[in-house]
């Protein structure tokens, strides 16, 4: 099998026992890179250079028999809203196309510290805050599946990057599902941890607030473990990770069993059939594992918290653009109507919001009582043409903009972790994924499960066909 399609565990069980170096690796991986990334825009920012130090210090310290850990030599991605040092952070944007970082994010320093490869950036649309990656500056990211195909966002660079070999441990961010969707529209593993599980510092202006956390994406649930394990231990400078002070990130070596509430959809709102058929298949594996798996009459839960949750960005981004001069001219449409909008929202808009969002949370506590896990599509659609920002039709019927994203936003507004796991794909061999929800805190016992899932429903050996390998 080439290097560049080895996952970031096996690259590193590679490189202990001889049989390749990380400097094989990155070598593999960037002529992958320069084959497939032109048709694709996943990658936008590419620092060969300081890959190419970065392995050659790797392959040192193999050499005498001191690597860091089990992601030392393997290369990763960063999404382009998570600060890397001496790298550009445009945030998708021509308002920040010369912004350099002087500082790693703290995720990405940690990652850095434990030996991992920073291969470069990938494409995010502007401010990252829509679920379709396309801006103005470096233009529109296709999905390694279909080429003629969104990979959806905001984290779609990352998993086309993914997807296609270009790296085989992408970091992104998720505020509203934008690391869970695209991992499904690119059948990937996709890991949305609890609010304060990935400490964040020194990065650009949180327009989310904490609301938006860092996550790994890769093919295996794997990878993803192995890159929790790096990010997630508390820092001083995040408040909201001294939650995990006493309760640090640990995968049970077994799956517990698990009490499941499937949830078809919410309210009325349709999702695609082949994607709900995919969702009651996996209900029923998760029962042959060994999982009770009840299926809700009907959800309406989150349906007040989502119709709003975007004016919490929208308010974030006015307030950051309050201290910016000349920005109408550089943005696109979309970002300079998301501002308007924030910046008209009345305060008590967004005391309504909070106020729905703990109305909320205390009613999923009462779900949780009775159920340790919630099941459902993690995206309504499947990936849409890419010369349209979001799918307008789903299951035959009309819908806006976030038509497709309605089961992730609330995961958000409740802190809770959740995991995107790619399904069987559809009958013309599209991507789709199941969303497994969680307990706050229960980061760990949700990937044992994905794990438990992986194992008996593997899925990384499928490839998209973009070369003749």
């Amino acid at each position: 099998m080439p290097l560049w399609k080895l996952s970031a565990a096996d690259l590193g069980r590679a490189f202990r026992a001889g049989r390749c170096t990380p400097e094989d690796a990155l070598d593999a991986i960037l002529a992958r890179v320069a084959l497939v990334n032109p048709r694709l825009n996943a990658i936008v920012t590419l620092d060969e250079a300081g890959a190419r130090a970065a392995a050659r210090a790797s392959a040192s310290r193999f050499a005498s028999g001191a690597p860091l850990g089990p992601l030392d030599g393997v290369p990763v991605t960063v999404k382009d809203n998570i600060a890397v040092a001496g790298l550009r952070a445009t945030w998708g944007s021509r308002l920040f196309a010369d912004h350099v970082a002087t500082l790693d994010e703290l995720p990405i320093a940690r990652l850095r510290a434990a030996g991992a490869v920073i291969l470069g950036k990938t494409n995010t649309p502007e401010f990252a805050m829509v679920g379709h990656t396309d801006n103005l500056l470096f233009g529109l990211t296709r999905n390694p599946w279909d080429t003629t195909r969104s990979a959806g966002g905001s984290s779609g660079g990352a998993v086309a990057a993914v997807a296609a070999g270009c790296g085989p441990l992408a970091i992104g961010t998720d505020g509203g599902g934008s690391i869970r969707r695209p991992a499904s529209h690119a059948g990937l593993v996709g890991l949305k941890p609890s609010r304060g599980r990935v400490p964040r510092a020194d990065g650009l202006p949180a327009i989310f607030l904490d609301y938006e956390v860092a996550g790994p994406i890769a093919r295996t649930v794997e990878d993803v473990v192995l890159a929790m394990q790096v990010m997630s231990p508390p820092h001083p400078r995040d408040g909201a990770s001294q939650a995990f002070a006493r309760q640090p990130f640990e995968v049970p070596a077994v799956a517990p069993r698990r009490r499941v509430l499937h949830i078809e959809t919410f309210g009325d709102a349709p999702v695609d059939p082949e994607i709900a058929q995919r969702t009651r298949e996996a209900a029923d594996a998760l029962r042959t594992l060994g999982h009770s798996v009840d299926t809700a009459a009907r959800f309406d839960i989150p349906n007040e918290v989502n119709a709003r949750w975007m004016s919490l960005s929208q308010a974030g981004l006015a307030e950051m653009l309050a201290h910016k001069t000349a920005w109408r001219e550089l943005l696109t449409p979309a970002a300079i109507a998301n501002a308007d909008a924030g910046r008209t929202l009345p305060a008590t808009a967004l005391f309504e919001l909070l106020r729905l969002v703990d109305d909320m949370k205390s009613r999923l506590g009462e779900v949780f009582a009775d159920h340790d896990l919630l099941l459902t599509p993690a995206a309504a659609a499947l990936p849409w043409p890419a010369d349209q920002t979001h799918p307008t039709r789903i299951a035959g019927r009309e819908v806006g903009p976030r038509g497709h994203a309605l089961f992730t936003g609330f995961v958000n507004a409740a802190g809770l972790p959740a995991i995107a796991l790619p399904c069987a794909p559809s009958a013309t061999g599209l991507p789709n994924g199941i969303q497994l929800i969680a307990r706050w805190g229960d980061d760990g016992a949700l990937c044992a499960v994905a794990q438990g899932y992986a194992s008996r429903f593997p899925w990384q050996h499928r490839w998209p066909a973009l070369t003749a390998d």
